[in-house]
C-alpha cells in the first residue's frame, strides 16, 4: 500500500477494530452457551448418579447380610464410566472457559486500540502499523477461522514477493 493510494483512513481502522471486537464477542457468547449446555449436562448426570446411589442404598439396606448384592460389578463399572465422562466434560468446560477468556481479552484489546486510535488520531500509516503490530503481538489471526485480519492481508503479499 502506498501513502497516496489505497490507504486506510484512521476512521476505517477504528471501525475495523470495533468490528473485530464484535466478532470476538459473538464467539464469547457462543462459548458461553456451549459451556452452559455442558454444565447443565453435568448437573443432570450428577442428579442421575445421586438418584441411582439413593436407590442402591435403599436396596442394600433392605438386603440381609447373607444375600449378596446383585449387579454390584456392573453398577461399579457404570459409575466408573460415568465418572470418566464427567471428568472429560469438566475438562472440556475448563478449555472452553479458557478459550472464552482469551477471546474476551482480545476483543477488549481491539476496543482499547480503537479508542487509542480515535484519541491519538495518528496519520493513517502509523495507525495501520499499530493495528498490525497489535494483531501480531496477540496472534490475532488464530482467532478468526473465516476472516482475514489486516496482518494476514499485509503479510500475504510479502510471501508472494519472496
Amino acid at each position: 500500500m502506498s501513502d497516496t493510494d489505497g490507504e486506510f483512513t484512521v476512521d476505517e481502522l477504528v471501525a475495523y477494530c470495533q468490528i473485530q471486537a464484535r466478532l470476538l464477542h459473538g464467539q464469547v457468547e457462543t462459548l458461553d452457551e456451549e459451556t452452559a449446555t455442558l454444565l447443565s449436562e453435568i448437573d443432570d448426570e450428577l442428579s442421575d448418579v445421586r438418584s441411582q446411589l439413593d436407590e442402591q442404598g435403599g436396596v442394600a439396606r433392605s438386603q440381609s447380610p447373607q444375600e449378596p448384592e446383585m449387579g454390584t460389578g456392573e453398577d461399579l463399572s457404570d459409575l466408573e464410566a460415568l465418572e470418566a465422562d464427567l471428568t472429560e466434560k469438566q475438562a472440556v468446560v475448563k478449555a472452553k472457559q479458557t478459550r472464552r477468556d482469551a477471546f474476551e481479552e482480545l476483543a477488549v484489546g481491539y476496543l482499547e486500540l480503537a479508542d487509542q486510535l480515535q484519541t491519538d488520531t495518528p496519520a493513517p500509516s502509523p495507525a495501520l502499523k499499530r493495528v498490525m503490530q497489535f494483531e501480531h503481538d496477540r496472534d490475532a489471526p488464530t482467532y478468526f477461522d473465516d476472516r482475514v485480519t489486516l496482518l494476514e492481508a499485509a503479510t500475504a503479499g510479502d510471501d508472494s514477493d519472496e
